[in-house]
């Protein structure tokens, strides 16, 4: 068939993958995944009801902790479908139109999570450098806008990456190697040149995770400065404190993230159970942990989760 006839073969659907050697145990395995899933979008659930119900809380850092906690939960809420359908029902097909979509989301979501945690790190260094003028530098509507240009940044970015995917033909495998779409996974199935949508991909990733990667490395680098600059170690300490929930996220989301970019960039030797894994890692991780860290750091959150167990046991028992 002639090349320019290519773009009219598309699979009709793909064909996901759960965890390579473990098929026989996905039965069991359901059970934990639907508990990470719950713990995720519970957590991330308290997180924003806590948030909009206690005035205390109505200041620039927690507003960018509910964005974070949206975040959370969309990416959760991306992948939950086909990876609790293999795990629970042994349904492993996906049609190319739903998979796009997925892989919009995940990718809209993951950029708008990056951009969060950007915005907290700027944040934490208003707090450090100026706490005097924290309240009318960073105000409600700076904190609106920065919102508007972290979604509107991740929407435009990710946008032409489906319509990147659908100019490809694909007559050849349809198995992918995860339990969601993701583009370089989608991309490496394709029978045709994939360099534009190699060049975008690195475009966008620069664009966003390596910017946001920046931005944070350099902002710690000028709190650091700030914090040493403290007369008392009291001072020094009680300042890094409060930044210590923040580094957590980051870590939790970028560790992951850059396992993933190497995996798929140069880990073509390692065995797939590792591809798997560490796609997952970075997907269900960010979303499960990051409540359990500002839980732990939050006394107002704590009180409304000892609340809802309260409130469900006097239900339970009534």
């Amino acid at each position: 068939m002639a090349d320019n006839n290519h773009s009219h073969f598309q699979h009709l659907y793909f064909v996901l993958t759960g965890i390579p050697g473990l098929e026989q145990k996905y039965y069991w395995m359901a059970f934990p995944l639907g508990a990470i899933y719950a713990i995720a979008l519970f957590g991330n659930g308290v997180i924003i009801s806590t948030i909009k119900s206690e005035l205390s809380l109505h200041i620039p850092m927690y507003y960018f902790l509910c964005m974070l906690a949206l975040a959370d939960m969309g990416l959760s809420l991306c992948t939950a479908p086909s990876m609790l359908g293999i795990f629970w029902f042994n349904y492993k097909f996906i049609t190319f139109d739903a998979c796009l979509v997925q892989m919009y989301f995940i990718h809209t979501f993951s950029a708008i999570e990056s951009g969060v945690l950007v915005a907290m790190a700027f944040d934490r260094v208003v707090a450090i450098w100026n706490p005097l003028r924290y309240s009318t530098i960073l105000t409600n509507g700076v904190v609106c806008r920065t919102g508007a240009v972290i979604l509107i940044r991740a929407v435009c970015v990710v946008f032409p990456v489906p319509f990147l995917i659908k100019r490809l033909p694909f007559y050849g495998s349809n198995i992918l190697s995860h339990s969601f779409c993701l583009h370089q996974d989608v991309m490496h199935l394709a029978c045709a040149s994939t360099r534009v949508n190699s060049l975008y991909g690195l475009i966008a990733v620069i664009f966003t995770k390596g910017s946001d990667s920046l931005s944070i490395l350099l902002s710690y680098v000028f709190i650091l400065r700030t914090v040493m600059a403290i007369a008392s170690r009291e001072g020094r300490l009680k300042a890094l404190n409060t930044c210590v929930s923040h580094i957590c996220a980051v870590l939790i989301f970028y560790v992951p993230l850059i396992g993933v970019s190497v995996i798929h960039r140069f880990g073509k030797h390692l065995s797939p159970l590792t591809r798997v894994l560490m796609a997952n890692a970075y997907l269900l991780v960010p979303p499960v942990l990051n409540p359990i860290v500002y839980t732990a750091k939050t006394k107002e959150i704590r009180r409304k989760i000892i609340q809802i167990f309260v409130q469900t046991k006097i239900t339970a028992e009534g």
